[in-house]
């Protein structure tokens, strides 16, 4: 009875942690994702003075403006680079 109950509490730990490793791959950035957002329109969410934060392809991106002026809220932008895990943007023309 004792060892029916161990192997039952082993099973469910083992299936808790795959569920959680495979939940937290599916949501990691891959670290060339941010290199195929270059050239994306984003929209600013967050005013960015010179930092906020952008949505770009359904995603929230910590931002900066490369010019470091202000962007407002709502501005398209275009994602011109990253530095240090921040997409550099411009106002779109």
């Amino acid at each position: 009875m004792k060892l029916a109950l161990l192997v039952t509490i082993l099973a469910v730990v083992a299936a808790l942690a795959t569920v959680l490793v495979v939940a937290l791959y599916h949501h990691k950035k891959s670290g060339a994702g941010d290199i195929k957002l270059i050239g994306e329109v984003a929209r600013v969410d967050t005013t960015l003075d010179p930092e906020g934060t952008v949505i770009v392809v359904g995603e929230l991106w910590r931002a900066k403006s490369k010019s470091g002026g202000v962007i407002a809220t709502n501005t398209r932008v275009r994602v011109v680079g990253f530095e240090d895990h921040l997409a550099v943007v411009e106002v779109c023309d």
